[in-house]
C-alpha cells in the first residue's frame, strides 16, 4: 500500500512521540495529596456549622442529664404525640417521661422518628445510618420529622473516613445499604424553588452528647 508523503510525516511524528514518555502534567493531582484542608477547629464545631446551614437543627448535651432534659422539653413544646423509637437505649433516660408517647409501630403515622447513626461528617454535616441499625432503613426517612441521638466520639472529619470506621466495625460483613443524610430532604427541580420534605423529613434534629 502507497502512503503519500504527508501521511508518512504525520506517521513518522506519531513514532517518534511514543518512543519518548511524557512526563505527568501534574504530578501532584494523582491522589497523592488530600483535596480538602486540613481541619482547622474541633470537629463538633464544623459539624454544627455545616449542619445547621443545611437547615438542620444542632441541639449539644454536655451528659445524659442534659440530654434528657433537652429531648423531653421538646416533644412535649411540640406537642408531638406518637414518637417512634425502637432503641430504648438510645433515650434511657426519658422512656419513663415518655411512655405514653413512644411507639413502636405504625411508623406512617407517627410524629417524628428517633434513631442513632454510624457516624457524623464533620466537613459535610452528614449523619450516617445504616441497614444494621435497629431502626433498620426506614426509620430516618418514613416520619415528617427525625431525629437523630449521636456521640462525640463518632464525629469523623471526612466521608472516607466514615466508610473507614464502618469497615473497620462490621469487617467483611458490611451493611447492605449505607445512607448519608445531609440536612432535610430537599429538591429544586421545580422552577428552581428549594422544596423541603419531599422524599424524607422536612425537619432533622441531631442531638449530639458529650462521650
Amino acid at each position: 500500500m502507497n502512503v503519500s508523503p504527508s501521511k508518512e510525516n504525520i506517521l513518522k511524528k506519531i513514532r517518534k512521540a511514543l518512543s519518548h514518555s511524557t512526563p505527568l502534567p501534574f504530578p501532584q493531582s494523582e491522589g497523592n495529596q488530600p483535596v480538602f484542608q486540613p481541619l482547622e477547629q474541633e470537629m463538633e464545631v464544623e459539624f454544627a456549622e455545616q449542619f445547621t446551614r443545611l437547615q438542620g437543627k444542632f441541639i449539644y448535651c454536655i451528659n445524659q442529664q442534659e440530654f434528657a432534659f433537652q429531648l423531653s422539653s421538646l416533644i412535649k413544646k411540640q406537642d408531638w404525640e406518637k414518637v417512634y423509637c425502637l432503641e430504648d437505649k438510645l433515650i434511657t433516660p426519658v422512656v419513663a417521661q415518655l411512655a405514653d408517647r413512644l411507639v413502636k409501630k405504625d411508623l406512617a403515622q407517627c410524629d417524628v422518628s428517633i434513631t442513632g447513626c454510624e457516624s457524623l461528617v464533620a466537613r459535610t454535616g452528614t449523619i450516617v445510618m445504616s441497614s444494621a441499625q435497629t431502626s433498620g432503613r426506614t426509620a430516618s426517612v418514613y416520619a415528617p420529622i427525625h431525629i437523630c441521638v449521636a456521640y462525640t466520639n463518632q464525629l469523623v472529619y471526612d466521608l472516607k473516613d466514615a466508610l473507614q470506621k464502618a469497615k473497620d466495625k462490621y469487617g467483611n460483613n458490611i451493611p447492605s445499604l449505607l445512607t448519608f443524610a445531609t440536612g432535610p430532604s430537599r429538591t429544586a427541580d421545580i422552577e428552581k424553588t428549594l422544596v423541603v420534605g419531599v422524599h424524607g423529613p422536612k425537619e432533622v434534629y441531631l442531638f449530639l452528647i458529650e462521650g
